[in-house]
């Protein structure tokens, strides 16, 4: 790996890559994330991290906002991508073959096995091989360079580039690595997309701090994760609710995939109490609670392991840990001011984890980390024992005839019911209460289940305010890549 990353850094290097540019990362979970990564550091080089679901214009926005140098990616997408970075910043395109550096070719994962023509700049193997034994001209990195350039999701308005420095991914991973007690018998596996915060820190770069190996299967498909757990005796992992959920619903999987399983956590988007004991009854593997954003270099707020995140009554709400080491959490009201425990208000985070602001954005910079405070827009409790309790994003609160509803409480009553695989809440504009709570589930395979029935259901656990008056049954909910629901097109009225 090491002289592999120096002849990959030495290439980049001749293509005028330096100290501080921008290279876009545009790959799926292949071994090869790993070798771009290290060659890039090597340089002192910020890897910007592209959804390889993204086309056109909308990879196009982000690679003009970081004004990016160079691309790093798959064969298969060489001619797309040429034409995407036409006119742009990009000065080389290097392409890579995910058939490379794999150990079977699994027609689950490739739908061919031929292979496509190299980017006009070089394919990374044969860069490797030609460069052998050369080095990159040493780069003496400090706290302040930047590691990763993350964009955020952008469910919230524009996507912002999150600096991530190698000071706050450092303190991240090492904090992570001693909270989770990782050694260098343990494999992880990468689960989460690399493209993402989470992927990309607590998954690779935490593999590279704790000398653990590192398992890729490309993008995820459940069957294929259902076998690596069990074949490369996986100890580690981190992942969306709903990557866990797409396994549990396979029949074949069983307990004996998970023998080797330490520790399992989740984040992304918060769990159901229930979600969580189905899980466990099943495979005999508790799913930790893990919280953090893109502005926190991944995971800061954790359940530790061997331990239960304790549910907030009456709310039924699943805690989503403790903060790790060397973060500051805090309740603060509107105008900033701290709260008392037990009292809900926005949650607030500070430390060395908390990145120094967005690419080229002082204004959003300043509005959202006042004095390096990370303001996150979520709802939450601290109570006394210093347990965490998400109650819901500011964003998503609904007003019903004055009463304010939070739409996770309402889908966890939901998940409580057997049918129900997913739930998403929103509210919905109406005349006579200003907004009405509506409700959008997708069932488990085999299950049956219907709207009054679903809302009879509720009724028995929510106050009358609370109850969803629609419930859509739909085949999926609409998701980002890395498991987030898409509430905004829920929100569409056309939708059913």
């Amino acid at each position: 790996m090491d002289a592999a990353s120096d002849a990959l850094a030495a290439a980049f290097e001749a293509r005028g890559t330096k100290r501080g540019d921008r290279v876009g990362v545009y790959l799926q979970n292949i071994p090869q994330y790993a070798l771009v990564l290290l060659a890039l550091w090597k340089l002192g080089a910020t890897a910007l991290g592209l959804n390889p679901m993204y086309r056109n214009r909308e990879l196009r926005r982000l690679i003009d906002d970081a004004e990016a140098i160079g691309i790093v990616c798959t064969d298969t997408d060489v001619e797309e991508t040429l034409d995407t970075l036409h006119g742009s910043t990009v000065q080389w395109l290097i392409s890579t073959s995910a058939l490379d550096y794999q150990s079977r070719n699994d027609p689950r994962v490739f739908a061919t096995t031929e292979r496509s023509t190299p980017a006009p700049d070089g394919d990374l193997v044969d860069l490797i091989r030609e460069y052998e034994g050369a080095r990159p001209t040493p780069v003496p990195l400090i706290h302040d360079d930047v590691a990763f350039l993350t964009y955020t999701s952008g469910t919230t308005g524009p996507p912002k580039g999150a600096m991530n420095t190698h000071g706050n991914v450092l303190h991240t991973v090492a904090a992570y690595g001693r909270w989770i007690e990782l050694s260098d018998r343990d494999v992880v596996f990468a689960i989460a997309p690399l493209f993402h915060i989470t992927g990309a820190v607590v998954n690779a770069t935490l593999s590279l701090i704790t000398s653990t190996t590192l398992v890729f299967a490309n993008r995820f498909h459940p069957e294929v994760a259902l076998d690596a757990f069990s074949e490369h005796g996986v100890t580690f992992t981190i992942g969306s609710i709903t990557a866990y959920n797409a396994i549990y619903e396979l029949p074949q999987a069983g307990p004996e995939h998970f023998a080797a399983a330490k520790t399992l956590y989740s984040g992304g988007a918060p769990i159901p109490p229930a979600t969580v004991e189905r899980f466990q009854n099943r495979f005999g593997v508790y799913i930790h609670n893990g919280y953090g954003m893109t502005e926190t270099s991944s995971a800061v707020i954790a359940v530790p392991p061997g331990r239960k995140a304790p549910v907030r009554q009456p709310s039924g709400t699943l805690s989503i840990g403790m903060p790790m080491p060397n973060l500051t959490a805090r309740i603060v009201d509107t105008d900033g001011t701290p709260l008392p425990h037990g009292q809900q208000g926005e949650l607030e985070l500070s430390g060395p984890q908390v990145v120094p602001g967005y690419w080229q954005k002082p204004e959003a910079t300043e509005q959202t980390m006042p004095e390096g405070r990370l303001r996150t827009g979520d709802v939450a409790i601290i109570d006394e024992q210093g347990w965490i309790y998400l109650v819901d994003r500011l964003k998503d609160q609904i007003n019903v005839s004055g009463y304010k509803v939070w739409p996770r409480e309402v889908e966890d009553a939901l998940y409580e019911h057997p049918s129900v695989h997913e739930a998403a809440v929103v509210g919905q504009p109406d005349d006579y209460r200003g907004e009405t709570v509506v409700a959008h589930v997708s069932l488990k395979a085999g299950t049956h289940a219907t709207e009054p029935e679903l809302i009879a259901f509720t009724q028995e656990r929510l106050a009358a305010y609370k109850r969803p008056r629609q419930i859509h049954i739909i085949d999926e909910l609409p998701k980002t890549q890395t498991g987030k629901i898409r509430r905004a097109e829920l929100r569409k009225p056309h939708r059913t």
